[in-house]
């Protein structure tokens, strides 16, 4: 039987007006014998079971829906259970917050004229000590307040218990919190940044300390997810008021009835887009096979399409959807940057997943996790670094590893974040003091903790501060800071150095013969010239004698190059901050000298020797002393008045040998 007569036959049998027996009686008169009758019956037949074969179709087809149909309610009906109970527990936390706030209120004096913004509420609170930040001597006990949007800070008042007085307010829009690198006994510190001013809290134990630091980050982070919130929907456009139409009255007149206004219907967005339907399974995708830059441009993409366009319940499922791509995407670049994976490949390496999370808005936190990441590489390469024998040779090692890995975090830092918060910049001259500690920490430990000498230490350091004025080119300077970290060490090494050479000094003195010196061979006393020449006393020839005689004092010419040997070392190590301690370390030497050939001129009594130690302090007054007051002007920039009224001073014994004066 053919399709065709196939669908005229059913028709025939679906009509309305369709009747078995006059169907029957002209199926009848119309067949032309038995034969007829049964392919008719046998096309009934089978037009028969098509049609059961439909029917059960239906049936299963609207049991699957009235499944799916049962499902969904039970699961909305799951839904609403929940969102009633989150709004009850919701409702119940406000009024223990509002409860907590209150309590606070009664605690802190001067304060309840400052807690009065609505939906203001305590997150955490606790104990603290303050510091003074530059010489760190304890100040007072404090007590923290961190509320939603604020912190306030109140001093204890001993008298009362329990009790505080206010002290101070900070929003936390304008709040920094900087980690203090523990430094025993100073530990368990946290310093707070509010322009201009900074304040440095101690807490009770490094848990508590933890605990701070995360609440106030966490608590920034929602206070300024909040207002961009707030911000957004206080920019996203507002569509015409909703019109309600007039309830008819049946029981009014028609031709008193106003026609109802129509409703205005929803605004909708176009999704029906193939790449907006395939977008969340794009993403995952993207992440999946880690095309960071790919999965962002599709965010860029859907935000540039659904940005002046309002958010129907279509929109915000989608968004929900995607949002969660967001969270996922932002979580595996977070790895990307943590100090878990390879180190290898430089700052350059972190560039993918840093520009991906700035594309993403997370500036902040890309710029923490860069800069962590940089520290624990910085960290790694001065741990992984072969100590050598000489230390001259590992102190260049060292710089050049860190100092050049600081350059290129610079570098990569500015092309990272060009154009960003400028919050960033802040955090990065942050990072780079603590990575010049820890820089400080192991060039100290290999420098002066293993008591190198003087000259060694110098070189030293005239190493590193040459590596730290490279960093100029890139506008960072670093030297205050290496100065600031190393002040106490070159002072303790120009300490113990000076009382070397005062020892020594005073030992001499102690078998001092006063006789001339003689070099026994003229290598010798070349020798000797050029050495005096090198420590700027020009006029040595004329203190030299026939053969290999010299007229002066073993004591005295020992005394001269050790005294400007240390005065030339010192010099390298010479910065501001050092001045008087270089100045009155140089007056304790020349006075062991100064007031040995005076004790000597009133002491001795042969005009013949006496003549001798004449000849010595004048060489040590007239030629010593001026050059040793040239060679300091030279090396620190402005003249000493101790050198010179000491120098003033010795001219007392010079003029009047006899005199009992001393010289100090």
């Amino acid at each position: 039987m053919s399709d065709s007569g196939a669908s005229r036959l059913r028709r025939q049998l679906e009509s309305g007006s369709f009747e078995a027996r006059l169907y029957v009686k002209q199926l009848s008169q119309q067949s032309d014998g038995d034969r007829d009758l049964q392919e008719h019956r046998q096309r009934i037949q089978a037009l028969a079971e098509e049609t059961a074969q439909n029917l059960k179709r239906n049936v299963y087809q609207n049991y699957r829906q009235f499944i799916e149909t049962a499902r969904e309610i039970s699961y909305l009906e799951s839904e609403m259970y929940q969102l009633s109970h989150l709004l009850t527990e919701q409702k119940s936390s406000l009024e223990r917050k509002q409860r907590t706030l209150t309590t606070l209120l009664e605690k802190v004096e001067g304060c309840r004229h400052l807690l009065e913004t609505p939906g203001q509420y305590l997150v955490y609170n606790g104990d603290l000590v303050e510091y003074e930040a530059d010489h760190m001597a304890q100040l007072q006990r404090v007590h923290g307040f961190l509320m939603n949007d604020c912190l306030l800070v109140a001093t204890w008042l001993p008298q009362r218990r329990g009790m505080y007085r206010y002290n101070a307010l900070y929003p936390l829009d304008g709040l920094a919190v900087v980690n203090v690198k523990d430094n025993p006994p100073m530990k368990d510190m946290f310093k707070l940044l509010m322009f201009p001013e900074s304040r440095i809290f101690q807490a009770e134990n490094a848990k508590i300390k933890r605990e701070w630091l995360e609440v106030l980050e966490e608590t920034k982070r929602a206070l300024s997810e909040k207002r961009r919130r707030e911000q957004e929907e206080a920019a996203a456009p507002r569509g015409p008021p909703q019109v309600t139409a007039k309830a008819s009255n049946p029981f009014e007149d028609e031709e008193d009835d106003e026609p109802a206004a129509p409703e205005v219907e929803e605004e909708k967005v176009d999704l029906s887009m193939e790449w907006v339907q395939e977008l969340p399974e794009d993403l995952d995708v993207c992440i999946a096979q880690r095309d960071f830059e790919g999965a962002v441009d599709l965010l860029d993409k859907l935000n540039h399409y659904l940005e002046d366009k309002p958010s129907p319940p279509p929109v915000k499922e989608l968004r929900a959807k995607v949002d969660e791509r967001v969270r996922q995407l932002t979580e595996v670049l977070v790895f990307e940057l943590s100090p878990d994976r390879s180190l290898r490949g430089g700052p350059k390496a972190t560039r993918r997943a840093v520009s991906q999370l700035i594309r993403l808005g997370q500036c902040t936190k890309a710029c923490e996790l860069f800069l962590r990441n940089r520290a624990a590489a910085v960290h790694t390469a001065i741990r992984q670094l072969r100590i050598e024998g000489a230390t001259l040779l590992y102190i260049h090692k060292l710089c050049h590893v860190f100092f050049t890995s600081l350059l290129e975090t610079a570098r990569e830092f500015e092309t990272d974040f060009a154009g960003t918060d400028s919050g960033c910049y802040s955090a990065f001259v942050v990072w780079a003091r603590s990575a010049m500690g820890m820089f400080v920490d192991a060039f100290s430990k290999q420098v002066f903790d293993s008591k190198e000498s003087l000259s060694t230490a110098a070189e030293c350091v005239k190493v590193a501060k040459e590596h730290c004025q490279q960093l100029g080119d890139i506008g960072l300077d670093l030297t205050f800071i290496i100065h600031a970290l190393l002040v106490k060490d070159i002072q303790g090494a120009l300490h113990s150095y000076k009382e070397i050479i005062i020892e020594a000094t005073k030992h001499r003195n102690s078998e001092e013969m006063w006789r001339r010196m003689n070099l026994m061979t003229p290598e010798a006393l070349g020798k000797l010239k050029e050495e005096m020449k090198s420590c700027g006393v020009s006029s040595f020839e004329q203190y030299t004698g026939d053969d290999c005689w010299v007229n002066l004092s073993y004591t005295v010419v020992a005394f001269t190059k050790q005294t400007m040997g240390f005065l030339e070392e010192a010099l390298k190590l010479y910065f501001p901050e050092l001045h008087m301690v270089l100045l009155e370390s140089l007056m304790e030497i020349i006075l062991v000298a100064v007031q040995h050939v005076d004790y000597s001129l009133r002491c001795e009594q042969d005009p013949e020797k006496k003549a001798f130690i004449r000849q010595n302090a004048s060489f040590l007054y007239e030629t010593v002393l001026p050059v040793v007051e040239k060679r300091f002007e030279e090396g620190v920039g402005k003249p000493a008045k101790q050198l010179q009224d000491l120098r003033n001073a010795s001219r007392l014994i010079r003029v009047n040998p006899e005199s009992t004066t001393s010289v100090v």
